[in-house]
């Protein structure tokens, strides 16, 4: 479980006093929103196609994009809303850590794309979860196991993609899973705070009563250029319970 709550979320969302450009600012995303080149390739699970958690994340999608200040987020499509389960490599982020050990920092992406897809062709799947609502922020909606051995399953099949990929990521115990909506483009001011807190309230209480259990499609090894479109490129097939 995580301990995030929504009026938090907000608040780290004005950048709590601090300077500078927030998060993946220049390497992901221009000062327009735009969406920049950032190949990679992750561990994903989309949403389960026509889903209720689908519909509901749209709805809930439109509704941020109409709160005031929407502005200072770029926005990403519906068909690309997915919750990580491990991340893989990105060509802006080649240092160790976050790189296969035993291959040179300038490998192009696609052989590490290569090399992975040979490293989890008799990967076998460590069983289903389930995972439930935590928290909304203003970038999108905070999950994570809806018990303590749907969190335990979710770790065993970390640690074991960890061992096929090469590297360790140094938040790997802490990782936070998540569904990204939006990337914040520019701190929000703090007038934006309460109204944002009240309508984030609401938008979570309707994803709980609307969407209790995240519908999540197979778990798909993919390759991406930007933020847009993961490509499956190769399913572990191991359907999450409750779909």
């Amino acid at each position: 479980m995580t301990d995030a709550d929504n009026a938090s979320l907000v608040k780290n969302s004005t950048g709590n006093g601090g300077s500078g450009r927030p998060r993946h600012f220049g390497t992901r995303f221009d000062e327009t929103g735009r969406f920049l080149q950032e190949p990679g390739n992750t561990v994903v699970a989309h949403l389960a196609p026509g889903s209720k958690t689908e519909a509901v994340l749209a709805e809930i999608r439109e509704r941020m994009m109409a709160l005031p200040y929407a502005h200072h987020f770029s926005f990403t499509p519906v068909s690309s809303l997915h919750m990580t389960l491990i991340q893989g490599v990105i060509d802006t982020r080649r240092k160790q850590h976050y790189w296969p050990e035993g291959i040179a920092l300038d490998a192009p992406v696609d052989e590490i794309t290569r090399l992975y897809l040979d490293r989890l062709e008799d990967f076998e799947h460590r069983g289903p979860f389930t995972m439930a609502p935590q928290a909304l922020a203003p970038t999108g909606l905070i999950v994570s196991g809806a018990t303590p051995e749907d969190d335990r399953t979710l770790r065993v099949w970390r640690d074991d993609l960890t061992a096929r990929f090469g590297y360790r990521h140094p938040d790997h115990d802490d990782y936070v899973f998540h569904i990204t909506l939006a990337y914040l483009v520019d701190w929000l001011p703090e007038a934006a705070v309460e109204p944002y807190e009240i309508a984030l309230q609401a938008c979570f209480e309707h994803i709980v009563a609307e969407a209790p259990v995240i519908e999540l499609d197979d778990m798909a090894f993919c390759s991406f250029v930007d933020m847009n479109h993961f490509e499956p490129l190769h399913f572990l097939r191991a359907r999450q319970s409750g779909v």
